[in-house]
């Protein structure tokens, strides 16, 4: 089994606050002295691991869906970096402003805590490999958007990107102005959502399976290939962590492979 190091108070001079990461090593890890890792950077990451310190009970199992692949044969060991949300996970998660919940965009701030805090410590403690075919960052909901933010932005580093059930219609679908050509990098993009999946938000409505299918639609027109994106629409999903819980063993074999 892996372990989940737990390092709390770790600093964001960029954000001005201190934030809890999640660290989980695969087995094997320390027997394996001279092996090196590719590594995962998730969102929420109170909510990643099955793990007694996690913020609610249903969580993703991301170290049991690895796991599990893993002893299949399916995949090879990864780290996971699973970076808690802060105290304004709206504003945190958010690449551009939003007006309707009058939501200042802090995403760049934390996009560049991820990049100058967080993937330097974990490159210098831990046995990483490097490279975008070997970095990958995943969420949901605005965790999946800023997860895509963070791909568009920086696929010279993360070349893997988990979007599931992503909020791509925030902030007047800027992600779609804004994503306008082909990174030219080397690149893997996973999105999924309920196919009928929709919440309403204060009068805020959110169709999160229509839009993450006219987002693939988009990227398609850009020119990614059937090799590096997917979308799939889960005939039953809803907007909750039960639901990426119960996808995850499949956008880990499509996207860490």
């Amino acid at each position: 089994m892996g372990h989940v190091h737990i390092i709390r108070d770790f600093p964001s001079p960029q954000e001005g606050f201190t934030r809890t990461l999640r660290i989980y090593t695969p087995d094997g890890y320390e027997e394996h002295g001279s092996r090196h890792y590719p590594v995962l950077y998730m969102q929420d990451g109170q909510n990643v691991f099955a793990h007694p310190e996690s913020a609610v009970y249903d969580t993703w199992c991301a170290n049991h869906a690895l796991e599990a692949l893993v002893s299949e044969g399916r995949l090879e060991p990864w780290l996971i970096v699973a970076v808690d949300s802060g105290p304004g996970r709206f504003r945190e998660y958010s690449p551009w402003d939003e007006p309707r919940v009058h939501g200042q965009a802090l995403g760049p701030l934390y996009a560049r805590f991820l990049l100058e805090e967080v993937k330097p410590y974990v490159d210098r403690v831990y046995r990483t490999r490097q490279g975008p075919e070997w970095t990958g960052v995943m969420g949901s909901s605005l965790g999946g958007l800023i997860s895509l933010y963070l791909g568009w932005k920086y696929p010279e580093v993360y070349g893997r990107i988990g979007a599931l059930s992503p909020t791509v219609m925030w902030s007047a679908r800027q992600v779609f102005e804004q994503w306008t050509e082909h990174s030219r990098q080397w690149s893997r993009i996973y999105l999924d959502a309920g196919a009928t999946e929709r919440i309403d938000d204060n009068g805020i409505v959110l169709n999160y399976g229509e839009a993450t299918r006219e987002f693939y639609t988009h990227l398609k027109h850009l020119g990614y290939h059937d090799h590096e994106v997917i979308l799939v629409l889960d005939p039953g999903g809803q907007h909750h962590e039960k639901d990426w819980q119960r996808r995850l063993p499949f956008t880990f074999r499509w996207l860490l492979s």
